[in-house]
């Protein structure tokens, strides 16, 4: 059995707080996230903390993150709502914020404001000591771009959109060095349709992502980011059984990246 980490996102079922973290325990999840906006956030650190489970990073806002490259109060706005998840991530002793750099397929470019916007973000994130860890989405230039500027940023690497927005694009034997946070889900590699399944439910290459990670030097916690919500798939299961499920999933991909590695 693997010694690796797993972990599991806040709402991944729509069950109490306190239901949610018993079934994390019982299942052998020592880690979670959530979002940075979330208004039931310190009581869920709270209770996460007293049953063992650390929470490793706050998924900062994204609902309007393309206004951060043009001009206007809007970015502004949003470049306000970033900050302050950073000053969220220390107040709560969460090490990582979860960034996106944009979203669409028709992504704005880069250009000159939205880097002076995401320097002054990554100027705050390195004087709080909190670290930035950029999520792939649907553009693979943003990210090297962010990567080439900014020497602290580090990566979040989505198995779940590589599969459905990238179309074909892989994000890992670039960025794979800069690796420091996964979100890891399933889905049937349809452009756009991010179902957010367990692994092994749906059609990603699960072999290859564990080859992937095998080859990184990442030894941190392999977490979950999935939503039962967003397929009927889940609904005949109790919450129990999909934790369970979930559990066993998570482990299971542990198991094979340990069994790559020994292949290296």
């Amino acid at each position: 059995m693997s010694e690796r980490k797993i972990g599991i996102n806040k709402n991944c079922i729509n069950i109490p707080n306190a239901e949610a973290i018993r079934l994390m325990a019982e299942n052998g999840f020592s880690a979670t996230f959530a979002d940075s906006e979330d208004e039931s956030l310190e009581r869920y650190i709270s209770l996460c903390r007293d049953a063992g489970i650390a929470c490793e990073t706050l998924h900062a806002p994204y609902d309007r993150i393309n206004d951060m490259w043009f001009e206007g109060d809007a970015g502004e706005s949003m470049l306000e709502r970033l900050i302050n998840a950073l000053e969220t991530c220390a107040r709560f002793e969460v090490p990582t914020a979860i960034v996106h750099l944009s979203s669409g397929d028709d992504a704005p470019r880069i250009n000159d404001l939205g880097y002076s916007r995401y320097a002054a973000l990554m100027k705050r994130a390195d004087s709080l000591g909190v670290t930035v860890a950029y999520e792939n989405q649907r553009k693979l230039a943003n990210l090297a771009f962010a990567f080439e500027v900014f020497p602290t940023a580090r990566f979040c690497w989505d198995t779940g959109h590589e599969a459905c927005f990238a179309r074909g694009l892989r994000f890992m034997p670039l960025f794979g060095d800069k690796l420091c946070a996964l979100h890891i889900h399933d889905n049937n590699g349809e452009h756009n349709a991010d179902l957010h399944m367990l692994p092994f439910d749906g059609k990603l290459d699960f072999d290859a992502i564990a080859g992937y990670l095998a080859k990184s030097s990442y030894t941190g916690t392999l977490m979950l980011e999935v939503i039962a919500g967003k397929t009927p798939l889940y609904l005949p299961m109790t919450p129990g059984e999909y934790y369970a499920r979930a559990a066993s999933a998570a482990s299971l991909l542990c198991d094979m990246i340990d069994a790559a590695a020994k292949t290296l």
